[in-house]
């Protein structure tokens, strides 16, 4: 028998993988000193001063909230504390006709993109004028105006669908791109692979943004994964891969355009990583000194998205603590407005419960409706608050 190497037949002519990059992209070192000044000449200055205004108005508002859900009045919230420059840099980069398919952790994408402030807070209490109709937890919202898809609980099941519709974009010779988020630890439920693996087979206009905060909830990145990145993953799929600073706002904006640009020149998919740390806990049910020090949590404090900005925008005498202050007064004023006329609102009505479900509804869910009405109306008492 020949001790000759067999050789195997060419079942495939594929092209090299594009890139995957390891290397941490930034803008601004995290002193605020600039390191890619040729990009952050892209940007206005107006609009720099404009996305650190909203990043700290959305953490007066995380604040807000979380005070409103200790007196008992939210059921729930998670802050993005920390995380703001992952969904205001993406809410910047991308265009209208763009699609987003956000975790429970970008509130910047909506209120950036024009979603109606008063309808964020309204899903946040759950009214009547709740944009889920009062049918999602807080943070759950949507907003059909502006592309971007209802935030779902069970984590990873957008990013199939962040495949299918960008593909669906691009067989109808849409120039968009859809673009999607999620955690560490989502990365390693199967949806995850499966979206992945058919966007870069079909080549879908699809951007993929991992917020790797270090923690699934509890759980430390080093025990959901053995590799040292999720950018790393990129290379199975054959898709392109980006490693970015996510607190650096600009380099966030930076890869989310780049990976835009790429996609919309027909060459497929990103999978951006975004180091980054979640100050704040997991959600208001979350104690994170049971699973993290506060060593750590001082450390990643400095190295927050609104510092780093800040910085370089006083060192371009663009920003001061008057201003500072001014920014926090008029945000916080907005939010107690908002909520003020939330709860001043009923919440949905019961039998709305029944619509949505079909373009017109059938006779048994006509029935289901007469008996329930029935029912309430028989012991009334029984059904009303407090």
């Amino acid at each position: 028998m020949s001790s000759a190497a067999h050789t195997l037949p060419t079942v495939s002519t594929l092209q090299s993988a594009p890139t995957v990059s390891t290397e941490l992209l930034q803008v601004m070192a995290p002193d605020g000193s600039v390191v890619d000044a040729a990009f952050i000449a892209t940007i206005p200055e107006a609009d720099l001063i404009r996305l650190y205004e909203a990043m700290l108005a959305q953490r007066v508002y995380d604040d807000r909230m979380i005070k409103m859900q200790r007196q008992g009045r939210l059921g729930f919230y998670l802050a993005c504390t920390g995380e703001e420059a992952c969904s205001y840099g993406p809410a910047y980069a991308l265009e209208a006709r763009d699609w987003f398919y956000p975790a429970y952790r970008e509130p910047g994408i909506a209120l950036w993109r024009g979603m109606p402030f008063q309808a964020w807070v309204d899903n946040m209490v759950g009214n009547c004028d709740d944009p889920a109709k009062g049918r999602q937890m807080p943070v759950h919202w949507t907003a059909r105006a502006q592309n971007i898809v209802s935030i779902s609980s069970p984590v990873g099941t957008q990013i199939p669908q962040c495949t299918g519709s960008a593909y669906a974009a691009k067989l109808m010779g849409h120039d968009a791109v859809s673009i999607c988020f999620f955690g560490e630890g989502t990365s390693s439920e199967g949806d995850f692979h499966v979206g992945l693996n058919f966007a870069g087979v079909w080549k879908s206009p699809a951007i993929f943004f991992c917020r790797n905060n270090g923690y699934a909830i509890s759980t430390p990145f080093e025990k959901t994964t053995a590799a040292a990145h999720i950018v790393l993953r990129a290379h199975g799929y054959g898709i392109r891969g980006v490693l970015v600073d996510g607190n650096d706002v600009l380099a966030v904006i930076k890869a989310v355009r780049d990976a835009a640009d790429w996609a919309r020149a027909g060459n497929g998919p990103t999978l951006i990583e975004a180091k980054t740390y979640r100050i704040a806990a997991h959600s208001t049910s979350d104690d994170p000194s049971s699973y993290r020090s506060r060593e750590e949590e001082a450390l990643w404090a400095e190295l927050c998205p609104l510092k780093r900005l800040r910085a370089y925008l006083e060192t371009k005498g663009l920003w001061d603590e008057t201003k500072e202050q001014a920014c926090v007064d008029t945000s916080s004023a907005r939010i107690i407005a908002a909520l003020t006329i939330a709860e001043s609102k009923p919440h949905p009505a019961l039998d709305t419960v029944f619509d949505d479900v079909f373009a017109e509804r059938p006779a048994h869910l006509d029935a289901q409706l007469n008996a329930m009405t029935a029912h309430v109306a028989s012991g009334e008492s029984d059904y009303r608050a407090g």
